[in-house]
């Protein structure tokens, strides 16, 4: 498992992050992985909270799973997509 951080966007309710990150995946092991993005609040007081989350890839869910498979046939061509953020733990 390998973990990668945007920037915090300070004082703002709608940030925007324009940032790429790689992650190096053996070909056999690309089906069985699955990238796991979570939103967080940042607070300099108190413990960060969780806003909300997605899951892509394997085990997602249907726009997920188009948005996985369209990074997985263009690899090095960024894909983007908007998602709507779930709760979970």
């Amino acid at each position: 498992m390998e973990k990668q951080k945007t920037q915090t966007k300070q004082k703002t309710t709608e940030p925007y992050f324009n940032e790429s990150f790689v992650f190096n995946v053996s070909c056999d092991r690309i089906r069985r992985t699955a990238l796991c993005i979570s939103v967080m609040d940042h607070d300099h007081i108190g413990p960060n909270e969780k806003i909300g989350g997605i899951i892509v890839g394997s085990r997602s869910g249907p726009n997920e799973m188009k948005h996985w498979n369209e990074m997985l046939a263009r690899p090095r061509i960024p894909i983007e997509r908007w998602h709507m953020l779930k709760d979970f733990d």
